[in-house]
């Protein structure tokens, strides 16, 4: 049954993504919020589908920590499934993703529409003053900024480098940052084609004040509140 639904999922995105990246085309005149919430109506399709195909729901707590005004989350990445969530658990954001993902046929047209902030993580400084660059356009417009420190999927029980890269952002800016923890891994692996039903906890942490860090601290506290949380939602068997 899990394989006939993993199935199942995955030729409903197969069907819907080309007709959902002409439509993000079509979007482009239109100003960023606007845009954005138009093309983000793909990920929210995706995870209705999650749920209706997949039988994989979600619960959050903390919703009550979401500052007033934008802000950067930093988050556990565990799966492709967060991608998508985050667009509707939290307000209008932003991506930090690599300049790669711009170029993949239907997705990486609609991403690229959505108003991420590319980056060429082989610029090394360039690419840092290119993201702050972007970072303040984008919260200057409204947006909050989704980064992933560990810069890749990580398994459960697994812990992976936190680069300081989202707190140095948060710094320079003077944005409150935003920890999330959760375990979308447990039920939708890292590039798992096989995914299993059930519901997935995202645990959103008390706003930081970025302005009383330097980016080494930022990250290190970052770090030990969602590491702590995660021994929860994914406890070592």
């Amino acid at each position: 049954m899990i394989f006939l639904r993993s199935l199942g999922f995955l030729l409903a995105q197969v069907l819907l993504t080309p007709p959902y990246a002409v439509f993000a085309l079509a979007t482009a005149p239109l100003a960023p919020l606007v845009r954005f919430r138009l093309i983000t109506s793909w990920s929210r399709t995706m995870i209705w589908l999650a749920r209706i195909i997949l039988h994989i729901d979600y619960r959050v707590v903390g919703v009550e920590n979401l500052p007033r005004t934008p802000a950067i989350i930093l988050s556990k990445h565990q799966s492709a499934w967060e991608t998508l969530a985050f667009q509707i658990i939290f307000p209008p954001q932003v991506l930090v993703v690599k300049r790669e993902l711009l170029w993949i046929p239907f997705f990486g047209w609609g991403l690229a529409l959505a108003s991420p902030i590319p980056i060429d993580r082989g610029r090394g400084v360039r690419a840092l003053r290119r993201m702050e660059e972007l970072g303040r356009r984008r919260l200057a417009q409204g947006f909050w900024i989704a980064i992933f420190p560990e810069g890749t999927r990580v398994k459960p029980g697994q812990r992976g480098q936190y680069h300081l890269g989202g707190a140095w952002l948060a710094v320079r800016c003077g944005a409150p940052v935003v920890p999330v923890a959760h375990n979308a891994g447990l039920v939708w692996g890292r590039k798992a084609f096989l995914k299993k039903p059930g519901t997935v906890t995202v645990e959103i942490g008390a706003p930081i004040d970025s302005r009383q860090h330097t980016p080494q601290s930022l990250n290190s506290a970052v770090e030990e509140w969602i590491e702590e949380r995660m021994l929860v939602l994914c406890p070592k068997t």
